[in-house]
């Protein structure tokens, strides 16, 4: 990235650091975690311990971050290395992005930008211009990489709920700051399990590895009254909605699964599994140690704040997470893809100077599709 880019993103994020930090707070046990921050063109800063708000927001101005994080684990000395920590418990975290729901709009809104000559072009496996493979991928998200992901969320949640007995007020929904969520469970009867444990508890959530003998099929002499009831909880249930899909079809639905028999039924397993088990990213679950997004801080892949959905189904993050300013700013702009913040339609660009508020300019600049004029 270029100074003058650089210079500008800092400016901009100092900026909001210093008008907005009210959105910003210290998570409770704040003497337990791990904070780390990065700055443009910089590797990553962690290990740091913050005692309150107020060293908080110290480091904020000192170091103007590109992005700042925080530990879902809690520590007896967070400031030490990994192995000298002494971990004590974490939060929950599940991670729920876009990315991974193989959206099909996802090519209409996807570039490829060349790092060898910075050619940019619609998705493409090399450089149209220099014939290069080293291209980086961006994508803008739209409204449907956004209401898919929420779909991933309420899912999540009634899992969360409903088979494992976790308060809906100890979940708390963030929009990441960049196309997708970070869904938080604090104080749980969870905390205190381990790497293992949480991958499996990630496999239930994806319905990952189920077996046909779960749901009434078995290999040899399988009983139609073994098959799930059509309101039966967990995933039984889920599993009887979506492949009988009302109560008068379900005989003659059980009737041709046990005619296609075994093999068959694994098959409608594995599609069913598509649509009733949860897209998260089981790395993120399964990870102890990891610090996640500060809630309040930007996310640079972006320049949109990683901010707490009050209310999911309203929530905008294009106009709700976009807190820049709108002092206007030139741009050399190479942004091939529409894109919509503040309720205000900007592109496409294509190799020209225009003039845009800072928060659409922060935008392209952070997702290398323009640089300061």
């Amino acid at each position: 990235m270029q100074e003058a880019d650089i210079k500008f993103l800092e400016d901009s994020f100092k900026k909001y650091y210093f008008e907005h930090f009210d959105l910003i707070r210290v998570p409770e046990r704040t003497f337990e975690r791990e904070f780390g921050y990065q700055k443009f063109n910089s590797g990553m800063t962690r290990h740091i311990s913050i005692k309150d708000d107020k060293e908080l927001h110290l480091l904020f101005m000192q170091n103007i971050p590109s992005d700042v994080y925080c530990s879902n684990a809690y520590y007896s000395f967070p400031n030490l290395p990994m192995n000298e920590k002494d971990w004590k418990e974490a939060d929950l975290i599940f991670d729920i992005d876009a990315k991974d729901l193989n959206l099909s709009c996802r090519e209409n809104h996807t570039v490829s930008i060349c790092n060898e000559c910075k050619q940019v072009s619609k998705i493409s496996e090399h450089c149209l211009k220099c014939n290069s493979t080293k291209i980086e991928k961006k994508s803008l998200p739209c409204k449907n990489c956004i209401d898919s992901s929420k779909t991933e969320v309420s899912k999540l949640s009634e899992i969360l709920i409903d088979d494992l007995a976790i308060d809906q007020e100890n979940i708390h929904v963030y929009f990441s700051g960049n196309e997708g969520f970070h869904v938080y469970v604090h104080g749980s009867q969870f905390q205190q399990i381990g790497s293992r444990e949480r991958s499996e508890l990630a496999d239930y959530i994806m319905f990952n590895g189920i077996i046909p003998e779960t749901f009434g099929m078995k290999k040899f002499k399988p009983n139609r009254s073994s098959f799930p009831d059509f309101n039966e909880k967990g995933w039984r249930g889920r599993f009887s909605k979506q492949v009988f899909s009302s109560k008068s079809k379900r005989s003659k639905i059980i009737s041709e699964l046990l005619v296609n028999g075994y093999s068959s039924f694994q098959k409608t397993l594995d599609n069913v599994s598509e649509n009733i088990g949860v897209k998260i990213d089981p790395n993120v679950t399964m990870d102890i140690h990891r610090i996640f997004r500060l809630p309040g801080s930007i996310n640079s892949k972006s320049g949109l704040t990683k901010i707490l959905c009050k209310n999911l189904t309203k929530f905008d993050p294009y106009s709700e997470a976009s807190f820049l300013s709108d002092e206007s700013v030139e741009v050399f702009a190479n942004c091939p893809i529409e894109f919509s913040l503040k309720n205000k339609k900007f592109g496409p660009f294509i190799n020209e100077k225009v003039t845009v508020p800072t928060f659409a300019a922060v935008y392209m600049v952070c997702k290398k599709l323009a640089t300061i004029a």
